[in-house]
C-alpha cells in the first residue's frame, strides 16, 4: 500500500511511518497538519501517485479541534476513492456523520487507545484501501447516541441489531457468523430481514449494506 500520514505528534508520526514501512508498505507523506497533507496529496495526484489510504489525526494545528476531520472531508470531495482512516483519541460525531453520509466506502475511524495489536491496525488499513468500512465499536456507539429518531431501527430484533452493529464495524457475513456463533445462512437471513425492516430499496447487496449502516448510525440526518 501507499500510505499518507497526518499526525502532529512527531513521535507517533515517525512511529506509524516506521511501522507501515517495516511491513513492506510505502509512506508517501508524513506531515504534522491537515493543510500539509492536502498539499502533499495534490502533488502526488498530479504525479499520478495518489496514496491508497491516508491516516489522519483529528485534533491538529492550528486550533487542535477538528482539523483532521475537515481535511478528510476535503480530500474525499476531491478524491472520492481515496481511503481514509481517522485515528484519534476522540469521537467527533458531527463531522464523522457527514463523512459517512457522503460515502462509507473506504472509510475508517479507530481510537488510538483501543488499538492493541499491530496486525489489526495494518489489517484495518488494508481493508479501508480495499473500499471497506472499519469503525471502532465505541465510535459506532457514540454515533448512535448522537442520532435523532430510529428510522426503522426500533423494529429490529436484538439479534438483528447485533448483526447490524457488526456490519457497521465493517464485518463481512462470514466474520459475523464466526463472532456470533451462527451459521452463514442465519446471518444472511438476518441481513435480509434488516433490509426489509428498514425499507431499503432493491439494489445491489453492497449498496443496501451501506444504506443500512448509515440508517443505523443516523448519519443520513447528521449535519
Amino acid at each position: 500500500m501507499r500510505v499518507g500520514i497526518a499526525e502532529d505528534s512527531a513521535v507517533l508520526r515517525d512511529g506509524l511511518a516506521a511501522l507501515v514501512e517495516r511491513r513492506g508498505h510505502t509512506v508517501v507523506a508524513a506531515v504534522a497538519d491537515g493543510a500539509a497533507l492536502e498539499r502533499e496529496v495534490a502533488l502526488l495526484h498530479a504525479a499520478g501517485e495518489l496514496p491508497d489510504v491516508v491516516v489522519v489525526d483529528i485534533r491538529m494545528p492550528p486550533t487542535f479541534t477538528d482539523e483532521g476531520l475537515r481535511t478528510v472531508l476535503a480530500l474525499r470531495e476531491t478524491h472520492p476513492d481515496l481511503g481514509v482512516l481517522l485515528f484519534s483519541q476522540y469521537v467527533e460525531t458531527r463531522y464523522a456523520g457527514r463523512l459517512l453520509a457522503g460515502s462509507s466506502r473506504g472509510v475508517g475511524y479507530l481510537l488510538k487507545d483501543r488499538v492493541a495489536d499491530v496486525g489489526d491496525f495494518l489489517d484495518a488499513l488494508a481493508r479501508i484501501a480495499d473500499g471497506q468500512t472499519v469503525l471502532d465499536p465505541e465510535v459506532v456507539s457514540q454515533l448512535m447516541g448522537a442520532s435523532h429518531g430510529d428510522d426503522g431501527v426500533a423494529r429490529l430484533t436484538a439479534r438483528e441489531r447485533e448483526v447490524l452493529d457488526l456490519m457497521a464495524q465493517g464485518r463481512s457475513n462470514g466474520a459475523i457468523a464466526d463472532l456470533l456463533v451462527l451459521s452463514y445462512g442465519a446471518v444472511e437471513k438476518n441481513v435480509a430481514s434488516i433490509f426489509t425492516k428498514l425499507d431499503l430499496p432493491q439494489d445491489s447487496a453492497d449498496h443496501r449494506r451501506v444504506l443500512a449502516v448509515l440508517r443505523y448510525l443516523g448519519a443520513d440526518s447528521a449535519e
